[in-house]
């Protein structure tokens, strides 16, 4: 998967979309927003597998593992506590699903990455 010529402006409005909804455990998790962020950068859906750990049902993508300071915008990560997935917004912060919308966090407090395209 590739990313999209317009993939900035595809992720910022599923940001602006996402800043207030509140997590959901069904229909709005850490999950569902990074598969919509891969979505929003690639036009594609990610094909996942399910596994008992955060980190391996993300490796099922496919995607590479990179270090998280090397993370770009548009790419996946996991913070570390709370064990989230989210998706980097800026050279270094990464949005996470809240519980009352999204929420920055500092790239350092993350602990894995995957290179979207």
């Amino acid at each position: 998967m590739a990313r999209l010529p317009d993939w900035h402006a595809r992720l910022a409005a599923l940001l602006a979309a996402a800043e207030t909804r509140p997590f959901d455990a069904h229909r709005w998790n850490c999950g569902r927003f990074a598969l919509a962020s891969v979505e929003a950068c690639t036009g594609a859906k990610a094909r996942i597998r399910m596994h008992p750990s955060l980190e391996a049902t993300a490796d099922s993508a496919g995607f590479p593992r990179i270090p998280s300071a090397f993370a770009r915008p548009g790419d996946v990560v996991l913070a570390g506590e709370p064990r989230r997935l989210g998706v980097v917004v800026d050279g270094g912060r990464a949005a996470f699903v809240g519980p009352r919308g999204l929420i920055r966090a500092p790239l350092t407090a993350c602990t894995i990455a995957w290179r979207i395209a």
